[in-house]
């Protein structure tokens, strides 16, 4: 199994009284324009999801729908309540393994998807840090498992000129 963690592309600012609700906050034209750079990259070196599962606030949702529109044939893209801000790492794992996907994303917010991926391969959650729009693969032998994975990349979108 292959997993993909991905943070939301570039957003506009947090406390923007424009708004007051964050869960609405939208990313950024340039946070648009990179993710979506980003996802063409990825595909070319064989990003391929099955299944994109995403927080359900804006700006993780339409990073998740610019991936979508990238991956052939277009993943099935769903919403998680386990990925909104204080991920559960829990119920992400078992919604996955249940998922029948062998390969997957989740589209998901700094800190938590730094945690995730640091846990996920049994690393300090201090050792990673996911800069915007960056995206980690995880390998797996069978199930996702928690301290089991096998970090296969990590990539920003600076990397990859996007």
């Amino acid at each position: 199994m292959l997993l993909y963690i991905i943070r939301h592309g570039l957003a506009g600012q947090h406390g923007d009284p424009q708004y007051p609700d964050d869960d609405l906050r939208p990313l950024t034209k340039k946070g648009a324009k990179q993710a979506s750079k980003v996802a063409k990259k990825l595909v070319r070196r064989g990003f391929a999801p099955t299944l994109v599962a995403t927080s359900p606030l804006v700006r993780c949702r339409q990073t998740a729908e610019l991936i979508c529109q990238r991956v052939v044939p277009p993943p099935e893209l769903v919403e998680w309540d386990a990925l909104r801000p204080g991920s559960d790492l829990d119920q992400l794992v078992s919604s996955s393994n249940s998922s029948g996907a062998q390969e997957l994303a989740w589209v998901g917010h700094a800190p938590d998807v730094d945690e995730l991926c640091a846990a996920l391969v049994g690393s300090r959650p201090e050792a990673i840090a996911f800069a915007k729009g960056a995206v980690a693969a995880i390998r797996y032998h069978d199930a996702i498992a928690v301290g089991l994975g096998e970090l296969r990349w990590y990539v920003t979108p600076a990397v990859l000129g996007a």
